[in-house]
């Protein structure tokens, strides 16, 4: 079949967009660069896998996990159902403590532990900002440590990795640590495609999805230097709770709520200088 025989039978089942997203990633181009290839002719193996990828969509199996990858902050990661989907809100989480970290440390050698790193998105982009830290990952799930292993290295990223239940096995203290933790209370508020393949152990929390940040921050002192930064991603109603914590275990640090694009108090940067 022609390429865009293909995409035009995924049309009756999947949209548009993701039909030829499919195709151009198994075909290795880009999403405009296909167009261009409309009359080429697939074999049959690759034809095959194409069509079972599209009834995996259409079934609701997330796309990105179909791919294989997704884009962050401008490079690729591998992901799959052992990690959360990287999210746009975790994008402006880095962005946001990356300026906060040149503000505090400027181009001094910092230490950055990612806890519950997940795909490494987080500390393996932060390590790519600033070359000169030291970047540790750290999480639960030996399977995602894994697969953030196999970024950092397709990367080229050198980071420490340690499998640690928060932080039961970690050492060491550091300038900076930031956590993208579950903080999910109500599972009526995720949708179906979420909750049925990505992973509750990284989407859901108790305390109505604060439980993770009070057992962050209740320990989170012994680990850091004199001069620190803690940044959290949050939920867009949690901001108060955060706020409570932060005055019941850092009372004398600063406290900042950012919004994100779509105008929701999304990250939490706890601070000295």
């Amino acid at each position: 079949m022609r390429v865009e025989d293909l995409i035009v039978e995924a049309k009756k089942h999947i949209h548009s967009h993701e039909a030829k997203m499919l195709l151009a990633s198994l075909l290795n181009y880009d999403n405009l660069e296909i167009l261009n290839h409309l009359h080429e002719v697939v074999d049959e193996e690759i034809s095959k896998k194409y069509l079972e990828m599209v009834e995996a969509r259409k079934n609701n199996y997330p796309l990105q996990y179909i791919i294989g990858d997704v884009n962050f902050y401008g490079r690729k990661f591998i992901v799959n159902e052992n990690v959360l989907i990287p999210r746009f809100e975790t994008e402006e989480l880095v962005e946001k403590t990356f300026k906060k970290a040149k503000e505090l440390f400027g181009d001094k050698r910092i230490s950055i532990l990612d806890m519950g790193t997940g795909s490494g998105v987080i500390g393996i982009t932060l390590k790519a900002l600033l070359p000169n830290s030291n970047v540790t990952c750290s999480d639960i799930s030996e399977e995602a440590l894994s697969l953030a292993k196999e970024n950092a290295k397709s990367l080229g990223e050198d980071i420490n990795f340690i499998q640690s239940d928060l932080f039961k096995n970690i050492l060491g203290k550091y300038d900076l640590i930031i956590s993208n933790p579950p903080y999910i209370g109500d599972k009526e508020d995720v949708e179906e495609q979420v909750f049925k393949h990505e992973p509750h152990l990284a989407l859901f929390a108790d305390d109505n999805g604060t439980e993770m940040y009070r057992k962050i921050l209740a320990k989170e002192r012994a680990y850091l230097n004199e001069t620190y930064l803690i940044a959290f991603e949050i939920a867009s109603d949690q901001k108060e709770v955060l706020k409570s914590l932060q005055s019941e275990y850092f009372p004398d640090a600063k406290f900042e709520c950012i919004k994100d694009m779509a105008d929701k108090e999304r990250i939490v940067l706890i601070y000295n200088s």
